[in-house]
């Protein structure tokens, strides 16, 4: 499985850096315009996302059944919900993959600017209790568009990952925990003494 979340990460980074460094802005709004288009379906139900979504994706992450692989549900829910967090903006100048910024620190960050935590939590917490993968990805759906509306970055390899891990029943409590944590951790911030 470690090979997998590898796999899962790098394909997610790759494609997100696609968009920000290889291709010509026109080409770019018009793949995330698809990529949106595809948010709430099911992977392989939009043939226009079939490059998008399948084309680099390891051989071992490719469903075997005539069902997703829960690897194809991960990536596929990051990178549509990435494509509505990035609406209005271009990735090559205002990226909202940021790494490093885990889904419970970017809700945190998005309390300042929505003036109410419980606000914020309660919704949260909606998402973090849905009982599938689908139910998750409709109230992230929300709170995505709040954090583009406030320019809050998420990393999108991190979010796909755990996207991946909340598909296992048994390993949710896992994903709530680390979630949970880092929506209450306290962020260092250095402070520099400047010389005038």
């Amino acid at each position: 499985m470690a090979d997998s979340i590898s796999l899962i990460r790098k394909h997610v980074v790759s494609k997100i850096k696609k968009m920000e460094t290889g291709q010509s802005d026109s080409a770019v709004r018009a793949e995330l315009a698809k990529l949106r288009r595809g948010v709430g379906k099911k992977p392989g139900d939009d043939p226009t996302l079939w490059g998008v979504v399948f084309e680099g994706l390891p051989e071992q992450l490719l469903g075997r059944t005539s069902e997703p692989s829960n690897a194809e549900w991960a990536i596929y829910t990051a990178l549509t919900l990435y494509a509505l967090h990035q609406q209005g903006k271009s990735p090559k100048t205002d990226s909202m993959h940021s790494g490093g910024v885990t889904l419970g620190k970017a809700m945190r960050r998005l309390v300042a600017p929505m003036k109410d935590e419980s606000r914020v939590k309660r919704r949260f917490d909606a998402l973090a209790t849905s009982g599938s993968l689908e139910e998750l990805a409709n109230h992230a759906r929300g709170l995505i568009k709040l954090l583009g509306g406030n320019g809050i970055p998420l990393d999108y390899a991190d979010f796909a990952e755990d996207l991946y891990w909340y598909q296992f029943s048994h390993l949710r409590g896992r994903v709530r925990l680390k979630w949970g944590r880092d929506f209450y951790r306290m962020e260092v911030i250095e402070k520099i003494d400047i010389e005038e």
